[in-house]
């Protein structure tokens, strides 16, 4: 607590005070729970286009999906597994949004690198879980060391995009809805 409260000072002193200070607490979560889920849509969409081509399967929601629903093939219910995936990855985007807009160290960088650095870690811890406890555990699969990597590159791009959404649309940011404008060097 001591130590939150001094990064808190520290901040504050250098400038850096928080817009949403000034309002509600349950606004705030609200927000940054809507900012999470829009995250989490996108990113999943990108991690999707990354991984179909590269791993040439449906996501393990097809596996949960015949495993513990429909008990016949994965490959039957492409539709849901692809459903069920852009769920988890909007439920994991929006728990990212509340974790993000809670985070108070580490506000002396921007957000979007704040974002990109966080998402980063968010998207591997997902990855690690979703090997340990959705894949081995729950279903009993086992990947080979290059779908391994795949898997855990998949889950990266996830994170990378995630932070970036989130990060560039959060608080702190002068005008979310403004665009960049990137300087010619003449």
């Amino acid at each position: 607590m001591i130590l939150v409260d001094r990064l808190r000072s520290l901040s504050e002193t250098e400038g850096h005070t928080e817009a949403a200070d000034d309002r509600p607490r349950k606004e705030h979560v609200a927000d940054a729970v809507v900012r999470g889920i829009q995250g989490g849509f996108v990113a999943t969409l990108i991690m999707t286009a990354f991984r179909l081509p590269l791993l040439r399967s449906l996501p393990p929601s097809a596996n949960f999906w015949s495993q513990y629903v429909s008990r016949d093939t994965p490959g039957n219910h492409p539709r849901i597994s692809l459903v069920l995936h852009i769920l988890y990855g909007v439920g994991s985007g929006a728990i990212f949004g509340v974790l993000f807009a809670r985070y108070d160290a580490g506000r002396s960088i921007e957000p979007e690198q704040r974002g990109l650095v966080w998402g980063s870690i968010y998207g591997l811890a997902l990855s690690a879980v979703g090997v340990q406890v959705v894949l081995q555990d729950l279903l009993d699969i086992r990947l080979e060391a290059d779908e391994l990597a795949l898997f855990h590159a998949g889950h990266l791009v996830y994170g990378l995009s995630l932070g970036a959404w989130v990060g560039s649309r959060t608080e702190g940011v002068d005008d979310p809805d403004r665009e960049y404008e990137y300087a010619g060097g003449n």
